[in-house]
């Protein structure tokens, strides 16, 4: 059935839509995770990376209300929180105490909180940078890039240029959930559309920011709708070359609004490998641990993923909607679980950098 694709990529010719669809609609996951794993080795052999890492959620009181989140609370709301600067210093300080190895980033996301205006983010930045200027700081999705553009009514490229210069060395990819507007327009109305997504994104590449990208799935997306995502993220690299990494976000469903289930192994799986065949010019694809679970990872690194994230420490957003792995990882663990897959674990830095290899 998939003898045309393979002759394809054998070939080094690109996917079509026509193929991808079929790709995801075939039932032979071995072959699909077989094609995917060749085109794996051609960009990094047998290694798989890791990095130790922090994750930081400054606050979950958001002006937004996506049918999709758990996370989110209005202000005064039960649950709802907010922390000072000086409070994110401090976790960051527990998180890099008495470590053998050090800290190498710490990743900031969260709410759109409704009064912090944006010297609360600039001054966050170069207070961290200040406290751990070894740290790359990876911060803030397009979605809360283009929320501090209109509360500071600057131009997507101004704040782009004021947050770097504070100290912002790398953007995360969240926020992208699919770009077809009519499932975006049941998922997260009030959110910026796919398209400003995509903008922000190729502006910020554009002024020396990388950026990884994502994808949500598993909730009320059809395949074309995915392909569609999946193509125009490959069209956007194609232009700027400013991803460095692809995230397949699994849909988590608990204490949402629009329910469901949680996704299947297989379809995690499969989405991995396809997003690993048409997403040709990425040079990683990462299977985030914190959404997969650690097992269904570590299977991924046989079906095209060769990033298995970090040790993380604490993360809330899944958290919130029923995630069932925990919230920290050991290098350890990582190194245990990448070895165990017949994989070679690499230490990365934030730009793939590599700090050791462990044989």
């Amino acid at each position: 059935m998939l003898e045309n694709i393979k002759e394809k990529l054998s070939s080094g010719e690109r996917l079509n839509k026509s193929e991808a669809i079929q790709l995801f609609n075939s039932d032979d996951i071995f072959e699909l995770g077989m094609l995917a794993a060749n085109m794996t080795a051609r960009y990094n052999g047998s290694r798989v990376y890791f990095i130790l890492n922090r994750h930081i959620n400054p606050t979950n009181i958001c002006i937004n209300r996506c049918k999709f989140c758990a996370f989110s609370r209005s202000k005064g709301q039960e649950g709802s929180y907010e922390l000072t600067i000086d409070e994110i210093i401090d976790k960051l300080y527990d998180a890099t105490s008495d470590r053998k190895y050090p800290l190498r980033e710490v990743h900031i996301v969260g709410g759109l909180h409704p009064d912090w205006q944006f010297e609360y983010y600039l001054d966050m930045l170069s207070k961290i940078k200040q406290s751990f200027p070894v740290i790359a700081i990876k911060a803030f999705t397009a979605v809360e890039i283009d929320y501090m553009s209109k509360i500071s009514r600057l131009s997507i490229n101004e704040t782009l240029l004021s947050l770097k210069k504070s100290g912002l060395d790398i953007m995360p990819g969240g926020g992208a959930e699919i770009f077809s507007k009519k499932i975006r327009d049941k998922l997260c109305p009030e959110k910026i559309d796919g398209e400003r997504w995509l903008e922000i994104m190729e502006i910020a590449h554009n002024i020396g920011i990388k950026t990884n990208a994502s994808m949500l799935y598993g909730h009320i997306e059809s395949i074309e709708d995915r392909v569609d995502h999946l193509f125009k993220l490959r069209d956007l690299q194609d232009r700027t070359r400013g991803f460095q990494a692809f995230i397949p976000l699994a849909y988590h469903p608990k204490n949402t609004e629009i329910g469901g289930f949680y996704s299947s192994g297989i379809d995690d799986l499969k989405t991995i490998a396809v997003s690993r065949l048409i997403l040709d010019n990425f040079t990683h694809i990462k299977a985030y641990w914190i959404m997969l679970g650690e097992k269904t990872s570590q299977v991924a690194l046989l079906f095209g993923a060769d990033d298995i994230d970090g040790t993380i420490i604490e993360e809330k957003i899944t958290s919130s909607a029923g995630g069932m792995s925990g919230q920290a990882m050991k290098r350890e663990d990582l190194i245990y679980l990448i070895k165990k897959a017949g994989k070679m674990p690499v230490e990365r830095d934030a730009f793939y950098n590599v700090i050791e290899e462990i044989n």
